[in-house]
């Protein structure tokens, strides 16, 4: 193997650029060429591609967002499109790729391998975390932190006014971010797709909370059509106990900003383990950490099979709040 190409696909998430910066530098001295692959797989089609150098991933390891950029292609979705990226792979002479997102672009890169048959390994970065074969995925300790910083200002002025707050952070699917954000933002509850949620036991919390004399009390709510969202929580909530409340939406504040260095160095960790893993042979995998290791995982188990939420977590943010969950 003499030349890769790296690209980043679907939604951003802090810490991409670390491990773009990772895959070049430690090609380059494996002694391979690296082709930068711009927006994604929408680039891939086009023909939108660039030499990369040491000097092309200086200074960006701190910078959120991917230097690439990244799309949503409807195009590369079809057969006809597959091909037609296996062929502007050939006519560059890329003989192995390594992509950069969540499920959505690992699906599509393991029909492009499977279809044209050419080597491609997986890096997870998505700030939702629900990728099977990581402990956690490139860019959710900084979307966490982000969150958590949000909900300390909001609470200052849910006290000042005595308002319950609800709180929509990301996760479509999943419920991560949500419950490392409750926990670690003291919230009195969190509604997540994996459990069923309780109406009645959330407005006896809140209850009980303001009850017993708490002036600010925060809800964390995963965004989705499972839980409606937190408006229609806040709202069914307003109907049962007709307290005054707010809703705040973070929404892509998440992606945005600084990766920590948690999320630093597990980007330039499992960037390296990617290019390594292509010069050892291996296809159609994704590299993760799971307890400290490096793992490599068939990219059709990745979304095939469900990563589980630490249910403890919602566990301990009942207790801590005063209550207990069914």
């Amino acid at each position: 193997m003499k030349k890769i190409a790296v690209l980043t696909s679907g939604g951003d998430a802090p810490g991409m650029n670390a491990c773009i910066r990772a895959v070049v530098r430690t090609a380059l001295y494996k002694n391979l060429k690296v082709i930068g692959i711009r927006r994604g797989y929408t680039g891939l089609l086009s023909g939108d591609f660039m030499k990369m150098t040491t000097g092309s991933v200086a200074n960006i390891i701190q910078r959120g967002g991917t230097i690439l950029g990244t799309s949503r292609c409807e195009e590369f979705r079809t057969s006809e499109g597959r091909a037609r990226a296996f062929e502007m792979i050939q006519k560059e002479g890329i003989e192995g790729l390594i992509v950069i997102g969540g499920d959505g672009t690992f699906r599509g890169a393991y029909e492009l391998s499977r279809e044209g048959e050419v080597p491609i390994v997986g890096v997870p970065g998505t700030i939702d975390n629900d990728v099977y074969g990581t402990d956690e995925t490139i860019g959710f300790d900084t979307a966490i932190n982000t969150a958590l910083e949000a909900i300390d200002k909001i609470r200052d002025t849910a006290a000042s006014h005595e308002r319950v707050f609800f709180v929509e952070v990301m996760g479509r699917s999943s419920g991560f971010i949500a419950a490392q954000v409750g926990l670690g933002g003291g919230a009195e509850f969190v509604v997540v797709p994996e459990t069923r949620t309780d109406l009645n036991e959330l407005c006896e919390r809140l209850l009980k909370s303001i009850r017993r004399g708490k002036k600010a009390c925060i809800v964390i709510v995963a965004e989705g059509k499972e839980s409606g969202g937190a408006f229609q929580i806040a709202q069914q909530v307003n109907a049962c106990i007709g307290t005054e409340y707010r809703v705040c939406v973070l929404g892509h504040i998440q992606r945005g900003g600084s990766p920590t260095a948690r999320d630093r160095v597990l980007a330039s960790k499992l960037g390296s383990a990617a290019v390594n893993a292509l010069l050892a042979g291996h296809r159609n995998v994704m590299v993760g950490e799971v307890k400290g290791e490096i793992v490599l995982t068939p990219l059709e188990e990745t979304w095939t099979k469900i990563k589980p939420i630490d249910r403890s977590l919602l566990e301990l943010v009942d207790i801590l709040a005063g209550g207990t969950r069914n």
